[in-house]
């Protein structure tokens, strides 16, 4: 290697400050070509060993070597001169330094230890999953050939409709561990990346780099990777020539009785800090409002942390900044949505997983999938769909009520099936599940009025499928049985109105979260339907809820002046 400055010479020195190789003959030239500087000129064999102080944002030639507690940022002596930091705890910046090292070689101690050999083990565990399934897919197959072998012709056709019942299994299980793979890889090369990242950040003596850096440890050890599978299973009978559709053979699923993804979540679950619970706050607090503009705000939904969707005055989305409160600086998109009647409902929003827009409106009867490659259009034909929400598994749950027709009155009313409300699972844009009766055959979304209310549906944490229909909360589970119904909590004369249950939404808890638009506040149950406590926040009608990433809850007011979209601190 040769000197930075004389380009010739062989280097033997190296200042830390400027991150120059030096020469012996080439040091005293380099020392005094800027003065400003504090050089630390060291060995060769010793370079970047000198902690390289950060300059200072509001002194450009000072380097900062005091840190600042009480505004958490690195600060110079002219600084600490100012009466900017009077009273502030002040403490020098080679601890703290020493502090942020050691919180990142835990970080990667814990990666290394732990998460990361959690997922290599996830990976040969999926592997051999899917080796599992192929081998047990092939003993079946062969079975079910053998055996139509031996009934001859008239048994051909059952054959085949088991052999292709069989490979859709086989293809949907398939389809269902490549994509978890791909996912855990994702994961893996995720970690990969903060762990390189993190160990640049200890071999650099950039302090900067190292004050910049924000732990995801947690982040990591949210995840839960495992996958349960069940495997075919065929079971053969004796055959009668008069039942050869009942008795050649059934296929069925069984869980796999390998458990190694259940020791993996134990093992992570011992080794692992479970990160605090969080808890209610006795006073929720407002963060910032939103100034959206629109009269009749409606929906929204938090596209990131950075954004929010909103919808109003009938036709209207736009998407906002939420760090920015006048209306002109935080719109950031706006466009209308076209539509047969005006006064015919809200128009309701969310967002996919992969952040696509997703918006439908009563008179439309279909629901639109604003997707950045291909838009894509789910037709419901007779149905008017009244809420849409997207789902962890990415699916869309879609509440919608029978298009009533208009004209004869009374033979409307005597016609049981213009009252039908039923909640649909759409995956892929296929419809995969309705949810409608109980299991005494009756409905579970009663609507005995001629008119629409207004619905909200979201999907909590626990899978439970929640719709607020104007007058009630209706929780089912998964698959559509019936859990409980909430029909408000009035506890003294403040909150004594008709509970009228607008947004809905769930939070990191499993809590369900109501906007109660009669009573101005937002009521909070737990899981199972019991009362928590309400948040009054000087709401005047609230509708849309939403919460972000970080666990604040956002309100959409209906009747506030300009629109306005609360933010509000109500875990702790």
């Amino acid at each position: 290697m040769r000197c930075d400055v004389c380009k010739t010479a062989v280097v033997q020195m190296h200042c830390d400050t400027c991150l120059v190789n030096l020469c012996t003959a080439c040091v005293g030239k380099h020392m005094i070509s800027d003065e400003s500087k504090n050089h630390q000129v060291v060995k060769f064999q010793s370079r970047k060993s000198t902690p390289l102080y950060p300059g200072c944002k509001l002194h450009p030639n000072e380097r900062c070597e005091m840190y600042c507690k009480h505004c958490d940022i690195p600060i110079c002596s002219a600084c600490v001169a100012s009466e900017k930091h009077v009273s502030h705890k002040i403490s020098l910046l080679r601890e703290m330094y020493s502090s942020k090292r050691k919180e990142i070689q835990q970080d990667i101690g814990k990666i290394k230890a732990n998460i990361s050999p959690t997922y290599d083990g996830i990976v040969a565990d999926v592997q051999m999953k899917m080796d599992r399934l192929e081998t047990k897919c092939k003993e079946i197959s062969e079975s079910i050939r053998k055996l139509g072998d031996d009934w001859h012709r008239k048994i051909d056709k059952v054959v085949n409709q088991l052999q292709t019942e069989l490979a859709e299994i086989k293809n949907a299980h398939v389809k269902i561990i490549k994509n978890h793979r791909e996912e855990i890889i994702r994961d893996i090369s995720n970690i990969d990346s903060y762990l390189n990242s993190s160990e640049e950040i200890l071999q650099s003596n950039d302090m900067s780099l190292l004050f910049q850096y924000k732990s995801k440890v947690s982040t990591l050890q949210k995840s839960s990777p495992h996958i349960d599978i069940s495997l075919p299973s065929f079971s053969p009978k004796e055959i009668q020539q008069d039942q050869i559709l009942k008795l050649f053979g059934t296929l069925s699923l069984t869980k796999d009785d390998h458990v190694y993804n259940s020791n993996m979540a134990k093992q992570i679950a011992e080794t692992t800090p479970c990160p605090p619970a969080k808890q209610l706050l006795d006073k929720p607090e407002t963060m910032t409002t939103i100034n959206t503009g629109f009269t009749f705000l409606q929906n929204i939904v938090c596209l990131n942390n950075a954004e929010i969707w909103a919808s109003g005055d009938y036709s209207v989305i736009q998407l906002f900044s939420i760090n920015q409160k006048s209306y002109h600086e935080s719109l950031i998109r706006s466009f209308h949505v076209k539509i047969e009647c005006f006064f015919s409902g809200p128009l309701h929003i969310a967002v996919t997983r992969n952040g696509d827009l997703v918006y439908c409106h009563p008179q439309g009867k279909k629901v639109n999938i604003d997707k950045k490659e291909v838009p894509h259009t789910i037709e419901l034909h007779n149905w008017k769909p009244q809420g849409v929400c997207s789902t962890s598994s990415d699916d869309l749950l879609v509440i919608m009520d029978y298009d009533r027709k208009t004209g004869d009155f009374l033979a409307t009313m005597r016609d049981s099936n213009q009252f039908q409300t039923k909640v649909v699972r759409f995956s892929d844009f296929i419809e995969k599940q309705t949810i409608q009766l109980d299991e005494e055959g009756k409905p579970l979304y009663p609507c005995t009025s001629y008119y629409d209310r207004i619905k909200y549906i979201t999907e909590n944490r626990n899978l439970d499928i929640c719709v607020a229909d104007g007058e009630v909360v209706v929780v089912v589970n998964q698959a559509g049985k019936l859990r409980f119904r909430y029909s408000g909590h009035n506890p003294s004369p403040k909150w004594n109105q008709k509970f009228t249950p607008r947004g809905i939404i769930s939070d990191i808890l499993s809590h369900i979260l109501i906007a109660d638009e009669m009573n101005k506040c937002v009521h909070i149950i737990d899981r199972d339907g019991q009362f928590l406590r309400y948040i009054d926040c000087g709401m005047v009608k609230p509708r849309g809820l939403c919460i972000d990433v970080e666990d604040n809850l956002f309100v959409a007011d209906y009747k506030k002046k300009s629109g306005e979209i609360m933010k509000l601190k109500y875990l702790k």
